[in-house]
């Protein structure tokens, strides 16, 4: 544990002191990925389906607030869609702008959760995604999760749909809106992971407040549970065809990320506990004191070993 802990404080002082280039880093890192899965998944536009005008893109992305990564993604989406189909870039363009209105509105620092949502779905760990945020976000984050979840089904429908949205190409507008509508909203696997990535989120957030020992482990475990219960009622009521296997393996993985973001943020020496109480005029004051777990760096020590030449005369 020491050599973790030691491991951990180069790695903030590395951070702290390469700051200015880790950041537009991770930013054009992030931003290259999710543009890289949306091209993966559409591709209908080939004009922007090139490696180059991604890497354009991403190096934007790099120098521009996280909020403008969820804009790129978002326009390529939209011009994918354009070059399918005129009314599913209808659809799809008021679909976003609904819920960037959702988002600026309630979660506008949680640009990071809607682009990592869908990679963690492709990834088949997106449970890690609403503990993640129950643990260091605001129950206001369920609407950066449920932007994040709908974007993902709206290029998972489409992608595995393509075929069928074609075969409509002769049907009139109207019809057309009609199909792609129904198809999105009447996705209830969508419907029942929304739910259940909210229940888990506010139940995470709840648990991890209390002063209880050990507090953020059991809000892990309690809300890993309740995420596989809510999804499986959800395929009860639905019959939504989820994998159980998929559903448990991914839980387990996201349990042990969610591990290791709690050593990195909230590592705390619940054996060395105070309580403390003391009073001002107008109150009394019951306060609770848990110690962080910090380790010294060890200093290097450099010895200088100095030697004389005597020159003998002879």
């Amino acid at each position: 544990m020491t050599t973790l802990l030691v491991a951990k404080q180069y790695l903030k002082l590395f951070y702290s002191k390469y700051e200015i280039y880790i950041t537009p880093l991770m930013k054009f890192s992030l931003a290259f990925i999710s543009l890289l899965l949306i091209n993966a998944n559409l591709g209908y536009m080939s004009a922007i389906d090139k490696l180059p005008v991604v890497l354009i893109a991403a190096l934007m992305c790099s120098f521009m607030p996280m909020n403008f990564i969820v804009i790129i993604s978002a326009l390529f989406t939209i011009l994918h869609m354009y070059a399918f189909s005129l009314e599913c870039a209808a659809v799809v363009g008021g679909a976003f702008l609904l819920m960037f209105l959702l988002y600026f509105r309630f979660s506008p620092k949680d640009t990071v959760v809607v682009v990592l949502t869908p990679i963690c779905f492709l990834l088949k760990i997106p449970y890690v995604i609403p503990i993640s945020m129950g643990l260091v976000g605001t129950p206001s984050s369920v609407v950066s999760v449920a932007c994040g979840v709908i974007s993902y089904y709206i290029i998972h429908y489409v992608g595995i749909n393509a075929t069928v949205l074609s075969g409509a190409a002769d049907e009139e507008t109207v019809t057309k809106f009609k199909i792609f509508i129904d198809g999105i909203l009447g996705n209830k696997e969508m419907v029942v992971t929304i739910v259940a990535f909210a229940v888990t989120l506010i139940l995470v957030y709840m648990i991890r407040r209390l002063s209880v020992d050990y507090s953020w482990t059991i809000a892990m475990i309690t809300g890993a549970i309740v995420n596989i219960m809510v999804i499986l009622l959800g395929d009860l009521m639905f019959d939504t065809n989820v994998a159980l296997g998929t559903v448990i393996s991914g839980t387990i993985i996201s349990f042990i990320l969610t591990l290791i973001l709690q050593f990195f943020v909230f590592n705390v020496d619940y054996m060395r506990a105070e309580k403390v109480q003391f009073e001002d005029d107008e109150y009394y004051y019951y306060v609770k004191a848990v110690p962080k777990v910090t380790v010294t760096r060890p200093e290097k020590q450099v010895k200088q070993i100095s030697g004389q030449n005597k020159i003998r005369k002879s």
